[in-house]
């Protein structure tokens, strides 16, 4: 072999590691490639799971009794939802006529006739039902503590109501509120309600004890 044919070890050593270098990037070119394949984060899969009824499976249906915790867990939670949804005030317009005015609305499901009609006199259900645009305002539903359970199905709830638009944050106000449950144990619930109203509860009182007047009457749209 003639010396101009000869590889010198420095230049081979070098072209090894290129080789070595390149070889590399290629392996983790494809378990990229691979790796999202495997995993789609950013794309939504569509499937579908099928089962067949099994004949030897059976349900039981249990009464819990009247005073049972979980009961009394449940009524609370409900005393807390009927308050929020009465009284938060959304954005989108068309989220707050189905929360509030629609047929099947929940506040109106959760709600004797009595005290909907009542609910349906405030400036803000009044405004709601016109033909507004979207509110520039929010107003949210702060609890201070849980509910505290009276006689005669009767709960006292306490909340600090405050609205927020671009302008900032109006003043933050507290609320104690009576609310009265009832429920008839032989009506049948609507199939509409059997997510939403399981047990049949209705609020029955709706009492203002301490705070400056219903606050959907001092709301102002714009």
């Amino acid at each position: 072999m003639t010396l101009q044919h000869r590889v010198e070890p420095p230049i081979l050593l070098s072209r090894l590691v290129v080789f070595v270098f390149a070889g590399m990037a290629v392996v983790l070119f494809v378990l990229f490639v691979t790796l999202g394949k495997m995993f789609p984060l950013n794309r939504p899969e569509i499937f579908f799971i099928t089962t067949k009824p099994a004949n030897s499976s059976s349900i039981q249906i249990t009464e819990l009794p009247i005073d049972d915790e979980n009961v009394e867990s449940y009524k609370q939670a409900f005393v807390m939802e009927y308050v929020r949804a009465r009284n938060e005030v959304e954005r989108n317009i068309s989220t707050m006529r189905r929360k509030w005015v629609d047929d099947g609305s929940v506040v109106a499901m959760w709600s004797t006739p009595k005290v909907y009609r009542v609910f349906q006199q405030t400036d803000m259900y009044n405004a709601i039902s016109a033909d507004y645009p979207d509110f520039e305002f929010t107003c949210p539903v702060t609890f201070i503590g849980a509910p505290m359970s009276l006689q005669n199905n009767q709960y006292t709830v306490k909340i600090r109501y405050y609205c927020t638009d671009n302008s900032g944050q109006t003043n933050k106000k507290d609320y104690r509120i009576r609310i009265g449950l009832s429920a008839d144990n032989d009506t049948t619930i609507k199939w509409v309600e059997r997510l939403n109203n399981p047990l049949g509860l209705k609020v029955s009182e709706y009492t203002i004890l301490d705070g400056m007047g219903d606050p959907l009457n001092w709301i102002q749209s714009k």
